[in-house]
């Protein structure tokens, strides 16, 4: 029996901004959204830390044009990919992961409740 495999990168993500997002422009000529975003963890140890704060990249104009009107501590929700970058610094290479998105959008604030439980 040979199984199939189907490789799958979606990200969701929603969360507070931590800073306005920023544009970068980059050698190429191409601008690049980079913004971070606060995600509350979900706790499953009583120690740790509570959130986590996620680098949110993209380069398509459509979801630059839609960050243009975010600010801090706005809550968006975004749809990508994560992915792994590579640089070289000084003292050696670096990484970093980062979601790539594809979609963004504010969330209204009548949305941002979270459901309740029964």
């Amino acid at each position: 029996m040979s199984l199939s495999v189907v490789d799958r990168n979606d990200v969701v993500l929603r969360g507070r901004l931590s800073a306005p997002p920023e544009l970068r422009p980059l050698p190429s000529g191409d601008t690049l959204l980079v913004f971070k975003l606060v995600v509350r963890r979900e706790q499953s140890r009583p120690r740790g830390p509570k959130s986590d704060v996620l680098t949110c990249v993209s380069y398509l104009p459509a979801v630059q044009r839609y960050a243009a009107a975010w600010t801090t501590e706005d809550v968006v929700e975004v749809e990508g990919s994560l992915q792994r970058r590579f640089w070289r610094t000084p003292t050696g290479t670096a990484v970093a992961y980062e979601v790539n998105c594809r979609r963004g959008r504010k969330v209204p604030r009548a949305a941002q409740r979270a459901p309740r439980s029964a």
